[in-house]
């Protein structure tokens, strides 16, 4: 493994550092876009429960927003109950834009690898082949082992960046639609909340 690493040259350093990043993004963004983490199903109901109960105090609603994403979102919306509807709704969207912000953490970094890693396989071949042409022009095509490094430089980086980058472009695309997925979900159950506590509809 080290000698096929030495054999790609200098360019394997930072395809293989932007390996290294990308699957810690990968496992951290697993871990943290898990359904039961970000929103909840039973969070609204639970909130319906408190309030049909009137224990909805101070610590159960610092709870409640320290316990996923959603709930940052629902404590926004029950910290202005008493005020109108528009007051409401506009502390949700709040609340809301800020969340999808933390849920998008690091994909951008993602992105940047999944275009970037190609890129330096493919300087590397660039590289690779201006070795073998400087090897022919020195001592002609009789020596293969003289072109052989510079052959094995340009298909090893190529091979490495182009690994690296359509595994990352993959989960990128992955957790960009679990995002949307999650977004549509909270807007949901912001919406029964609203209801809840206008004192619409049953949950």
């Amino acid at each position: 493994m080290f000698e096929l690493i030495r054999s790609g040259g200098w360019l394997m350093v930072p395809i293989i550092l932007c390996s290294v990043i990308s699957v810690a993004i990968i496992i951290e963004r697993l871990w943290t876009l898990k359904k039961d983490s970000v929103a909840p199903t039973d969070l609204v109901s639970d909130i319906e429960h408190l309030l049909e109960q009137h224990q909805l105090t101070d610590d159960r609603l610092e709870e409640l927003e320290q316990s996923s994403y959603l709930g940052r979102i629902l404590v926004a919306g029950l910290s202005f109950s008493n005020q109108v509807p528009t007051d409401i709704h506009r502390a949700i969207e709040e609340a809301g834009r800020h969340v999808v912000h933390e849920l998008g953490k690091y994909l951008n970094a993602l992105g940047t690898i999944a275009a970037i890693t190609p890129l330096l396989g493919l300087l590397g071949t660039v590289i690779g082949m201006i070795k073998v042409f400087a090897a022919i022009t020195a001592v002609g095509v009789g020596n293969p082992q003289v072109l052989a490094g510079g052959i094995s430089e340009a298909l090893i980086t190529t091979a490495a960046g182009l690994s690296v980058g359509i595994t990352s472009l993959m989960f990128h695309r992955y957790f960009k639609g679990k995002i949307n997925e999650l977004t549509v979900d909270m807007e949901q159950h912001a919406l029964r909340l609203l209801n809840l506590v206008q004192g619409g509809r049953k949950l």
